[in-house]
């Protein structure tokens, strides 16, 4: 939960990300780490954005978990 919730939130919730697609429309390595964690490869900013704000909510969830114990 920790480890990837920081994961999406430091690949995509930068504030200038790098390309997701290259010039003949393919996803790049960048985006292709989601897949590689179990999340949709993300094609558009806003999909990116998504990942980020879905690893803000597990870091949240792992923070919360680990305060009561």
């Amino acid at each position: 939960m920790r480890r990837k919730g920081s994961w999406a939130v430091r690949f995509y919730g930068r504030a200038k990300l790098p390309p997701l697609v290259d010039a003949k429309g393919r996803p790049t390595r960048h985006a292709l780490s989601a897949h590689a964690w179990g999340e949709p490869v993300p094609k558009t900013v806003a999909a990116a954005r998504r990942i980020a704000a879905k690893g803000e909510r597990l870091l949240a969830r792992y923070h919360r978990i680990k305060a009561r114990a």
